[in-house]
């Protein structure tokens, strides 16, 4: 059967179809259920959680805070539970945004913890859209075994630097990184490959499992060759780098 896979939406949520629709390109059957709708619902259905990108709630207060707090707080029992039981979690952009917020990443012990890291106003104080290379860390998350060793997605954020509580934090977050921006050549990379200035060029992090992610850029929108600006200039794959991060959630329980 084919693993079954709910899209959180809410007020302000404006990637859910697209993320839906590269679940099932990839072999998963997805649903986009509202917030209200998954507090009265049996999650035990479902194999993976997407939290997807857009402005939930206008991210009033700030990016991604209102929802962590109604996860936090209304639903962190079913959520533990999920979690518990071996499945799959995913956070794009705004839901990288959620899980950092209410304490589900990076989980260096549990979820729910408090929160030690945080995603704040990029350096260039403006919003970010453009195309970033970003190296990755690929045997340290079920989304990206066996990816390639750097790919290109696309950002399109103003609250996307990744920031830490303390230097020990700093030091424990080391292993749970999966994705650096770098420059086209592989290298560390300084603003504008690094668009947001986040510590130690993180873009996107795993909890201790490898079970949970959350990243900035957006895999859902490089589903395609055809996505990509330059597709008609130089020669890509025809599945974009994207999509190969929903195949393996979606082979993770194929397998």
């Amino acid at each position: 059967m084919k693993p079954k896979v709910l899209v959180v939406r809410t007020a302000g949520t404006n990637c859910d179809v697209e993320t839906a629709y590269a679940f099932d390109l990839a072999g998963a059957v997805a649903e986009c259920i509202y917030i209200d709708e998954i507090k009265n619902k049996d999650l035990s259905v479902y194999q993976i959680i997407a939290l997807p990108g857009g402005f939930t709630y206008g991210d009033d207060i700030s990016a991604g805070k209102i929802l962590s707090n109604e996860i936090k707080f209304k639903l962190r029992e079913q959520i533990s539970e999920f979690i518990e039981k071996g499945k799959l979690i995913i956070g794009i952009c705004n839901g990288f945004q959620v899980l950092v917020k209410c304490g589900i990443l990076p989980s260096f012990s549990d979820p729910f913890e408090e929160q030690s890291v945080s995603l704040v106003t990029n350096d260039s104080e403006r919003f970010e859209d453009r195309w970033v290379y970003l190296k990755v860390y690929n045997e340290r998350s079920v989304f990206t075994k066996g990816t390639k060793s750097m790919i290109i997605l696309p950002v399109a954020h103003a609250e996307g630097k990744f920031v830490v509580k303390d230097a020990e934090t700093l030091k424990k977050m080391q292993s749970h990184i999966v994705f650096q921006y770098v420059d086209k050549n592989g290298v560390d990379a300084k603003y504008p490959f690094n668009p947001n200035g986040s510590v130690l060029n993180i873009a996107g992090i795993t909890d201790k499992t490898g079970r949970i992610l959350g990243l900035m850029p957006h895999p859902e929108r490089h589903i395609s060759y055809l996505q990509h600006p330059n597709h008609t200039r130089k020669r890509f794959n025809k599945i974009g780098d994207g999509l190969y991060i929903f195949k393996n959630a979606v082979n993770f329980f194929k397998s």
